[in-house]
């Protein structure tokens, strides 16, 4: 017996359908249209279900990439790397003073957005709070890649890899004022600066010509730097910095002085975590002529060593081989 429900589709699919020219006697060409609409879509869907294909919002359950916010707290793993004294991915001069530093995964690491937050890490032994500096190419979500120190301070190092919880630090203590480094390379024609001190994880970064005019918006690239590709004058400008909680600082009269850091006199935010504006103090010049000493740890900014990058391009993300051999897991 035959069953009526069947529908028998015979499509070449290796043949370009023959064209024939509409007869004024035949159905309406947006019948037609209509009838060929509907049969693709019943092949495609007859397609999908026989060759088992997951369904198209299997795919949105990719983590989002994004750096840890907020007071939620996370459950991971950790590991230990040594960064040699340099400054990671987020193009820091240098390690910090303290050598309490963490490398996070690409996913929250999330293109440089994480550069400059801070972290509690908890593990077997104790807490540790660590800036966030760099990329572990390898790492999965929830993997941290901590310095050898900090990895000391939360469990035995023979271990080489723990379960650890850690969240983010809103509004931690500053290490000083905002700090503006102008890239090498930068002119009135092509603009880059790092800002650093700034606490919490940045949101936004605008500049505009002398302390009049439009604001124009900054493009964060992965390795910490914002950057107008048409320029924003020649200087000295005003830079308008905004955090992920909604603080902003203004601070002006920043200098075209390309690979000299500039400090400013303005904080982030104070305790009350209230916007600010100022400008950067006077003495501001290259970290080759600071004076001599050492500045006591627990206070020392992140920029006072010479800051590294290079000349020109983009630098490249940490080399695998430096990771500890945890990583890849």
């Amino acid at each position: 017996m035959t069953d009526a429900s069947a529908v028998d589709i015979d499509i070449d699919l290796d043949r370009a359908p023959e064209v024939r020219p509409a007869s004024s006697s035949g159905p309406m060409p947006w019948l037609v249209a209509t009838g060929v609409t509907v049969l693709a879509a019943a092949l495609g869907l007859t397609l999908a279900l026989r060759s088992g294909s997951a369904p198209a919002c299997a795919a949105g359950r990719t983590l989002a990439a994004a750096p840890p916010t907020g007071n939620a707290t996370h459950s991971g793993k950790a590991s230990f790397y040594d960064s040699n004294g340099a400054g990671g991915n987020c193009s820091n001069p240098a390690a910090p003073a303290n050598r309490l530093y963490v490398a996070l995964g690409p996913t929250e690491y999330s293109a440089g957005a994480a550069c400059g937050g801070f972290l509690d890490v908890t593990g077997p032994k104790g807490t540790v709070r660590v800036l966030i500096m760099d990329q572990c190419p390898e790492c999965q979500p929830g993997h941290l890649d901590l310095s050898r120190e900090a990895f000391a301070r939360i469990a035995d190092p023979v271990q080489g890899l723990v379960a650890v919880t850690y969240r983010a630090v809103v509004n931690p203590p500053l290490p000083g004022p905002l700090t503006f480094r102008i890239k090498e390379g930068a002119s009135q024609w092509w603009f880059a600066v790092r800002v650093g001190n700034h606490g919490n994880p940045l949101r936004s970064v605008e500049v505009r010509q002398g302390d009049s005019g439009p604001w124009r918006s900054a493009a964060r690239q992965d390795y910490n730097y914002w950057l107008i590709t048409s320029g924003a004058g020649p200087g000295p400008f005003s830079i308008r910095v905004s955090d992920v909680y909604g603080n902003r600082a203004t601070v002006g009269g920043i200098r075209m002085a390309p690979g000299q850091v500039q400090n400013s006199t303005v904080r982030m935010y104070a305790s009350s975590a209230v916007a600010a504006t100022g400008r950067p103090s006077a003495s501001a010049r290259p970290p080759g002529n600071r004076p001599t000493g050492t500045p006591t740890p627990t206070r020392r900014p992140v920029e006072v060593a010479r800051a590294s990058s290079p000349p020109t391009g983009t630098p490249t993300t940490r080399p695998a081989e430096t990771n500890a051999r945890w990583c890849a897991g």
